[in-house]
């Protein structure tokens, strides 16, 4: 079936795209020779991190709980959940999926409070948890304030029964996090714990991360290569960015306007406005949203747009958009080879 006789509103990605995304990262980590852990939430679709797994990548990151346990289902045997897991129903939801031994599952955490109900919970399922202490090098967001904060959280992982310390993560991966994290290398290892990972993060670190000393490098922006990392519309390649999103136009009664069937719960309501890059009439754009319409400008076009014509937009926004939509459509050469069930999207849990 061609991706035109798809029922529209239809999310798609170009395989040709994605499968360069992900070869092309894979070999820059693979130069460096520092291993690859791919962020889901852009997609979160386990067949296609079973595809960047099987490219080389060690393992993936999900952000929250609800992304990691379909990912385990889908087969990923490494996951690392970067993210304080608070309050009895997610603790009770971490230790039934480590149980279930499907992958290995590593946690993060900033407090003792966090790390104190990890303890917990393992003690009550008798299980063990792999935990990370998650640093704040500059990104300002959570992560201990000081080596000296970090070298007492990892003593109190490492005191902790049912707990494992693994190691350190930071995020985003920069110069500026040095200093912070030669300290930590040196207090920890006159304390005795020795570091099994230091994990950096950001799309597009992976040289920082090696410079760093990172035994990681966490990295997911770049399967999609949306406007977030490319800039502008202007800029959205077709050949570096694989989502599109099919609409079709259902209205032209307004001159110098077209209407198309998706508009913010489809395309997402990030801000200035959703927008995109239109691959076969790159002149036109969104000059705004409601909730179910896409308003397009026209006024550069020469086209005479008709009611039913098929559109594929560049989303601005490919992980925002991709969380609205349940199935992803692969598609080569215009042809639709494959249907994917977006597994984590809506799991903010």
């Amino acid at each position: 079936m061609h991706f035109c006789e798809l029922d529209t509103p239809a999310l798609c990605v170009d395989l040709d795209v994605l499968d360069k995304n992900i070869s092309d990262l894979q070999s820059a980590c693979d130069r460096l020779d520092i291993p690859l852990r791919v962020h889901t939430k852009t997609h979160k679709t386990p067949a296609i991190a079973r595809r960047q797994i099987t490219a080389g990548a060690i393992g993936i990151v999900s952000q929250k709980l609800g992304e990691a346990e379909p990912m385990a289902e889908g087969g990923i045997e490494d996951i690392l959940i970067p993210y304080n897991i608070v309050g009895k129903p997610k603790l009770e939801r971490l230790t039934r999926l480590v149980k279930k031994e499907l992958s290995t599952i590593t946690v993060a955490c900033d407090s003792s409070a966090t790390v104190d109900g990890l303890a917990q919970a393992a003690a009550t399922a008798d299980c063990t948890i792999r935990v990370m202490v998650e640093m704040d090098t500059g990104g300002g967001r959570v992560g201990t304030q000081s080596p000296a904060d970090t070298l007492a959280l990892a003593q109190h992982i490492d005191q902790s029964p049912g707990l494992d310390f693994m190691g350190v993560m930071t995020y985003p991966s920069n110069e500026r996090a040095r200093p912070f994290l030669d300290e930590v290398r040196d207090l920890t290892t006159r304390a005795g714990l020795p570091l099994h990972i230091i994990s950096g993060g950001g799309t597009g670190s992976e040289e920082i991360s090696k410079s760093l000393g990172c035994t990681e490098t966490r990295i997911g922006s770049y399967a999609w290569e949306g406007m977030t990392r490319v800039g502008k519309r202007e800029d959205l390649n077709p050949e570096r960015c694989p989502l599109r999103m099919v609409v079709t136009v259902v209205s032209t009664s307004r001159p110098g306007q077209a209407i198309v069937d998706a508009g913010m719960k489809a395309f997402t309501s990030y801000p200035p406005i959703p927008h995109g890059y239109c691959l076969e009439h790159p002149e036109i754009f969104f000059k705004g949203m409601s909730v179910e319409h896409g308003h397009l400008d026209l006024s550069a076009s020469d086209h005479d747009f008709k009611v039913g014509e098929i559109l594929s937009f560049i989303p601005l926004h490919g992980g925002m958009t991709t969380n609205l939509h349940d199935r992803l459509y692969a598609i080569r050469d215009g042809e639709v080879v494959e249907e994917w069930a977006v597994e984590g999207r809506g799991r903010a849990q």
